[in-house]
C-alpha cells in the first residue's frame, strides 16, 4: 500500500513525539511492504509566529488531501497572552471541524508492567482494567455561542452548550459498535439530573439501545463516573459521552494508568481518515531535552494504521512491541522509579528493535 500521511508536530514536544512515531512508521512499512509518505504542515504556536495564524488554511487542506493526519501537541507559556481567537489550541477545534471528526476514541489501558505506577489501591490494581472512551468532539460547549455581556453583577462571560439528536444520534451509534466489538458493555455518562442537554442525550441513548439488544447499557451521572474511574475502573467497559464531560474523564483516565504519556487517541469522521494523536499536552518544560516519553504517539500511529488503513497485523506488531519494552522494565523519565530513564530516541529505537 501507498500511503500519504500529514504531519502536524506543533510546539513543544510534539517534533520530537511526532518524529519517533514516524521511525517507528517507517520501520513497520519495511517490514510489511508499504509505502508511507510524511508531510509536515503547522498548526498551533509554530503556525502564529510563521503565519499569524494558529491553523494556515495550507494545513487545512493538506489534512483534507491527506489519507490520514499525526499530530504531536499545541501550545506553550509563549502564546498563553494572545486573544482566544488566536491561541494555539483554536486550531484543534479547527482541524477537527474541518474534516469532520466528531468520534475521539481513547483507550485507558493498564499495563501489566505499569501496575505499580497506578495511584489506586493494590486491590484494585490487581483487577485491571481496558476502557474504550468514546467522546463526541464537534458540539457542546467547546462549539457554542460565546461571549462578554452586562451580567446582574456587571460584567460576565458566557459559554453555551448546545447539541442536536443528529450530533447525538451519530456519536452514540458509534459508541455501541465499538461495545458490540468488544465486552458487549456501555455506559453513557451524562448530567440529566441538571442538564436538558443531557436530557435529550440519556432519551436518544435508549432510544438507540433498542436497536442494540446484545449490548448492556447504563446510564450514569458525570460525577459518580468520576467517583466510579478511581474507586472501580474494571467495572467499565465502553464510556460514551458529551464533549466536555469526555475531555475531563479521559484525562482522569490515563492518570490511573500510570503516565498520560501512554495513551493514543483517534479522532474520526464517518469516513476512514482521520486524526491521531497523545492525549497529553505539547509539556514545555521538557521540549527540547529529549526526555518525552514517546509511546503515546506511536501507539496512536499504531490506532491510524488499525483504523485509517485496516492494517490489523502491522497496527497489532507495534503494540506487541511496546508491551515487550514494558516487560523488559524499559522506562522514560516519566516512569522510571529507578536506574537511567531512556531517553525520547532509545525507546522510540527500542520499540522498532521489537518489532
Amino acid at each position: 500500500m501507498k500511503k500519504n500521511i500529514a504531519l502536524l508536530r506543533g510546539d513543544g514536544i510534539g517534533p520530537e513525539i511526532v518524529d519517533s512515531a514516524v521511525e517507528v512508521l517507517k520501520a513497520v512499512a519495511d517490514k510489511f511492504g508499504h509505502e508511507f509518505t510524511f508531510t509536515p504542515y503547522l498548526i498551533g504556536g509554530c503556525a502564529i509566529d510563521a503565519t499569524g495564524k494558529p491553523l494556515p488554511e495550507e494545513t487545512v487542506e493538506g489534512c483534507l488531501a491527506s489519507d490520514s493526519v499525526l499530530l504531536g501537541a499545541v501550545g506553550g507559556p509563549k502564546w498563553d497572552t494572545l486573544p482566544g481567537n488566536l491561541r494555539p489550541e483554536k486550531a484543534l477545534l479547527g482541524i477537527r471541524s474541518a474534516m469532520g471528526l466528531f468520534t475521539n476514541l481513547r483507550p485507558a489501558k493498564l499495563y501489566p508492567a505499569l501496575k505499580e505506577e497506578c495511584p489506586l489501591r493494590p486491590d484494585i490494581v490487581e483487577k485491571g482494567f481496558d476502557i474504550m472512551i468514546v467522546r463526541e468532539l464537534t458540539g457542546g460547549i467547546y462549539f457554542g455561542e460565546r461571549g462578554y455581556r452586562e451580567g446582574k453583577y456587571g460584567e460576565e462571560a458566557y459559554d453555551t452548550e448546545a447539541y442536536s439528536r443528529m450530533e447525538i444520534e451519530r456519536i452514540v451509534r458509534v459508541a455501541f459498535e465499538t461495545a458490540r466489538k468488544r465486552r458487549k458493555k456501555l455506559t453513557s455518562i451524562d448530567k440529566a439530573n441538571v442538564l436538558e442537554t443531557s436530557r435529550l442525550w440519556r432519551k436518544i441513548v435508549h432510544e438507540i439501545a433498542a436497536e442494540y439488544p446484545d449490548v448492556e447499557v447504563a446510564d450514569m451521572l458525570v460525577d459518580n463516573a468520576a467517583m466510579q474511574l478511581v474507586r472501580n475502573p474494571a467495572q467499565f467497559d465502553t464510556i460514551v459521552t458529551s464533549n466536555m464531560f469526555g475531555d475531563i474523564l479521559s484525562d482522569e483516565a490515563s492518570q490511573i494508568t500510570g503516565s498520560i504519556g501512554m495513551l493514543p487517541s483517534a479522532s474520526l469522521s464517518g469516513g476512514t481518515r482521520g486524526l491521531y494523536e497523545p492525549i497529553h499536552g505539547s509539556a514545555p518544560d521538557i521540549a527540547g531535552q529529549n526526555k518525552a516519553n514517546p509511546i503515546a504517539t506511536i501507539l496512536s500511529a499504531a490506532m491510524m494504521l488499525l483504523y485509517a488503513f485496516d492494517m490489523k497485523a502491522e497496527s497489532d506488531a507495534i503494540v506487541e512491541a511496546v508491551d515487550k519494552v514494558l516487560n523488559k522494565g524499559l522506562r522514560t523519565a516519566d516512569l522510571c522509579r529507578e536506574g537511567t530513564p531512556l531517553t525520547c530516541t532509545e525507546m522510540t529505537k527500542a520499540v522498532i528493535d521489537n518489532l
